[in-house]
């Protein structure tokens, strides 16, 4: 039986160590949290709530269910270009799962990521409910320079990191019982990498950026929308990974598509650029692939087009309220 843990308790015990002291005026403990900003730099902030069995199978562990709910905010970061600094977290949990194992988990699982990205603690809420994690990130930029959706021109190439199809190769496996569980992509899924010190460093050579949560069609579409373009994709040139192609070839570039759950970054680099931002890519390991470039928007508003055929920006992607 699981002994009764207060929400003191429970902030002092296994989230207080969370919260270290750099930039940070005052942390945990306290009615807000105070922290220390640089006068040449502007402030970005993003928040995702993740809510069991939606956003992450039932049965995954409190370490899994932690790395995935902090690295998918982080990704959000990558996207603008910024440096996450600090998060909050609000926990919701049903009492079942009140317990030192679960909770230790879980405060592992988030003490990972933090640690590698060096992002501080510095407050939030817990009360009793549905698993529900919401987590907020804020993020350093210089002013003047974050990486916004509506900044793609006509002739700019279209980049992704990494590979795509990952998540929903992932999710698949998850929820079926019966297939062989592939480690690469199980990790892919509750611990995404977000692309922060790409995003940061493409500070000097993307004209749009986005990260690739609910799907490539969805995503880009979102970026051609507020930049009023048109993306020609060509799909043969989409990265997908061996072990999908082999496994789950009738699927692969459709999940490549519109599978969503990659966290990786979809951005435009102007043509100019082209020769020297893939040099630069290379010297530095950065995993980039061309996947098209954009053309001037048609009076039909056609955002996207894949191998020439017109798609509908909401033809893919996850929405949660379909």
């Amino acid at each position: 039986m699981n002994q009764p843990i207060d929400e003191f308790s429970l902030i002092s015990n296994f989230f207080k160590e969370l919260t270290s002291q750099q930039d940070v005026a005052v942390g945990i403990g306290d009615d807000a949290a105070i922290i220390n900003n640089k006068t040449d730099h502007q402030i970005a902030i993003a928040t995702d709530t993740l809510v069991a069995s939606v956003h992450f199978p039932g049965d995954a562990s409190a370490e899994q269910i932690a790395t995935r709910a902090l690295c998918v905010n982080l990704s959000d970061m990558a996207a603008m270009g910024a440096t996450p600094k600090w998060f909050t977290l609000s926990l919701s949990m049903p009492q079942e799962l009140v317990s030192t194992e679960w909770l230790q988990g879980f405060s592992q699982g988030l003490a990972t990521v933090a640690d590698q990205y060096q992002v501080s603690l510095v407050g939030g809420d817990t009360t009793a409910g549905p698993l529900t994690i919401s987590i907020t990130v804020v993020g350093e930029i210089p002013i003047g320079q974050a990486l916004c959706r509506n900044g793609a021109k006509p002739n700019d190439i279209i980049y992704v990191s990494g590979t795509l199809g990952d998540g929903a190769a992932a999710l698949h496996q998850l929820t079926e019982s019966t297939l062989k569980k592939n480690d690469r992509l199980i990790k892919r899924f509750y611990q995404p990498q977000p692309q922060i010190d790409l995003g940061i460093s493409l500070r000097d050579f993307a004209s749009a950026c986005i990260d690739i949560s609910d799907g490539l069609i969805a995503d880009l579409g979102h970026l051609c929308k507020a930049s009023e373009v048109t993306a020609l994709i060509n799909s043969q040139a989409l990265p997908i990974h061996d072990d999908i192609k082999q496994a789950f070839s009738e699927q692969s570039i459709n999940w490549a598509l519109t599978g969503g759950d990659d966290y990786q970054l979809c951005f435009t680099v102007p043509s100019n650029q082209q020769v020297e931002f893939e040099q630069w890519a290379d010297a530095n390991n950065f995993d980039v692939n061309a996947i098209g470039n954009m053309i001037p928007l048609d009076h039909n508003q056609d955002y996207l087009k894949i191998d020439n055929q017109t798609v509908s920006i909401t033809a893919g992607g996850y929405s949660h309220f379909k």
